[in-house]
């Protein structure tokens, strides 16, 4: 909130200069909470895409969850007045590229009811096509 109180204050002052830096800064930061809150949800929606490819099954209860974290990442990346997204697809697929160790990290502690570690998980698993899967999934 220092931010608006700053920012009221240059455009009271009229220093438009320092207004528009800070009007910048606020911009960064909302993008910045966006993009870590794709990025927590693409974490829970690979870590079932991750079970679901080695345990080569599905639950209600996993696909629910993939249906609710498409959700979340598709409203989330909309940006509502202005149009577009915050994250294209490239820097999405970045962002599921990021996310994927600590998804296959989180996945080794469920997947088989935890018996094997996150290094023989992936093993099982084709990650190219997980990420792949993602981001389709996410596009449609």
């Amino acid at each position: 909130m220092e931010e608006l109180w700053a920012l009221r204050t240059a455009i009271e002052e009229q220093r438009y200069p320092d207004a528009l830096l800070l009007l910048g800064e606020l911009e960064e930061m909302s993008k910045d909470d966006k993009v870590e809150k794709i990025y927590s949800t693409i974490v829970i929606l690979l870590l079932h895409l991750i079970k679901r490819a080695a345990e080569k099954r599905t639950t209600r209860s996993w696909d629910l969850s993939i249906e609710e974290a498409l959700r979340r990442i598709k409203r989330t990346n909309k940006r509502r007045k202005a149009g577009g997204c915050y994250l294209v697809p490239e820097e999405l697929a970045e962002t599921i590229a990021e996310a994927y160790p600590e998804a296959l990290s989180r996945a080794a502690l469920e997947a088989f009811g935890g018996l094997y570690e996150a290094q023989h998980l992936a093993t099982l698993v084709d990650e190219a096509a997980i990420q792949y899967e993602a981001l389709n999934l996410i596009q449609a």
